[in-house]
């Protein structure tokens, strides 16, 4: 059974300040892994099929598929998890989220819908600040 992880994407802005800055470390590293302190004990899930959905100043606003969980060893020599990303951002519907140290997991069932899914059509030609404020009015 599918499971996935939300993250809070520190220093990010935006959903397109988060794709820059995944572009730019994609041209740099040739493919993209963020670095965490825990490996999810529910690894076999997240393979499965699992997403990372990325919390963006208290809203949950993007999703990458998951490739790859690695083993990282950090410069003190500490066991990291490196989460290797698919290099394609899909925007969500907006949903408020709290923040939180670290991650969680996600349930496949309360994952939001991705934005062409969830709205339709043009959709993801809407700005993410519109958007998020219709859902905070509930015409979303």
């Amino acid at each position: 059974m599918t499971v996935h992880i939300r993250k809070l994407s520190v220093g990010s802005e935006s959903f397109e300040s988060l794709a820059e800055w995944q572009a730019y470390r994609l041209r740099q590293a040739g493919r993209l892994r963020h670095v965490t302190r825990t490996m999810p004990k529910r690894r076999d899930e997240v393979l499965d099929g699992g997403s990372i959905y990325w919390i963006i100043k208290g809203v949950m606003l993007a999703r990458q598929r998951i490739l790859d969980l690695e083993e990282v060893i950090d410069e003190e020599g500490e066991r990291r998890c490196g989460i290797v990303l698919d290099p394609e951002l899909h925007r969500i519907v907006p949903r408020p989220h709290r923040p939180f140290q670290g991650w969680r997991y996600l349930k496949a069932e309360e994952a939001p819908a991705d934005l062409r899914d969830g709205l339709g059509k043009g959709a993801e030609e809407m700005p993410t600040e519109l958007l998020t404020e219709l859902k905070e009015l509930g015409l979303l």
